[in-house]
């Protein structure tokens, strides 16, 4: 009888025990978590590139576009603050995981490669690429195959899913890689590349602002892809977080209304430099 109360109290401390250390490792996890710490800082730090209509400055330097938007809205319903950080494409997943800035907004494509270094949140929006050409260089180019030849040289975006997309569909063609946008669209405009690929719809904003130069051969999306926020793995309660606001404001409407106005007008074209 004896020996039976002390095991029955062995077991009984061993359950609240077992208890404590997982409410504990909980504990530990929930304030190591992002969200935990934004809140506790006041501030959302966002990590993020130039891609109009994505991101780009206004006349005065602000940052505007569908992504500041989103990081915005995203900031103000965690009642923080928002602080943007423009990183080189190229390096922005390991700045992310170097911990320069708690997520990245930026318009990224969700891939299986990606998807080994963070995690997605749930797709918020859905991109594709797009071709611009120079009109003398590519006359009479009218399909994607017209452009698949060694003598054919597309600039693109280094670290972008248009680099994948260009070596995917136009394996024959040069590649040409530029750190940022405004190299890309330079080169093409100058006549040193045929063409450009990148994210829609700005390859076809190209064509309209500059139709006596460039046009678009065909106005087919091709390589389309789903945009999610992309956190540091390990962090259950953030990816739970950004998936819920992800459902909310798309259920809203309020996604939809903010994807409609920057990418489906140029209302927005007089504020940018």
């Amino acid at each position: 009888m004896k020996k039976t109360l002390i095991l029955s109290l062995i077991l009984l401390f061993s359950s609240i025990t077992g208890l404590a250390g997982a409410a504990s490792t909980q504990q530990q996890l929930t304030a190591e978590s992002c969200i935990e710490q934004v809140v506790k800082k006041g501030v959302l730090r966002v990590g993020m590139d130039i891609f109009q209509p994505w991101a780009m400055k206004d006349k005065n330097g602000k940052l505007i576009g569908f992504e500041i938007d989103v990081a915005t809205r995203l900031a103000s319903d965690m009642g923080v603050k928002v602080e943007f950080v423009p990183t080189a494409w190229s390096g922005i997943i390991p700045a992310l995981l170097t911990g320069k800035f708690d997520m990245i907004i930026g318009g990224m494509g969700i891939t299986p490669q990606r998807a080994l270094k963070v995690n997605f949140s749930s797709p918020y929006d859905y991109s594709g690429m797009s071709l611009v050409a120079h009109r003398k260089l590519t006359a009479g180019f009218t399909t994607l195959a017209d452009f698949n030849k060694a003598e054919v040289q597309i600039a693109v975006k280094l670290g972008t899913t248009a680099a994948t997309a260009a070596k995917k569909f136009l394996p024959l063609a040069t590649l040409r890689m530029f750190d940022n946008e405004t190299q890309v669209y330079q080169e093409l405009r100058n006549g040193n590349v045929h063409a450009v690929i990148a994210s829609a719809p700005r390859p076809a904003y190209e064509a309209v602002d500059y139709k006596e130069t460039l046009f678009m051969p065909f106005t087919e999306i091709f390589a389309k892809e789903p945009i999610g926020f992309a956190l540091r793995k390990g962090d259950p309660d953030t990816l739970a977080y950004v998936n819920s606001w992800i459902s909310l404001v798309q259920l809203e409407g309020w996604l939809q209304e903010r994807h409609d106005y920057w990418f489906g007008t140029k209302d927005w074209n007089n504020q940018i430099q």
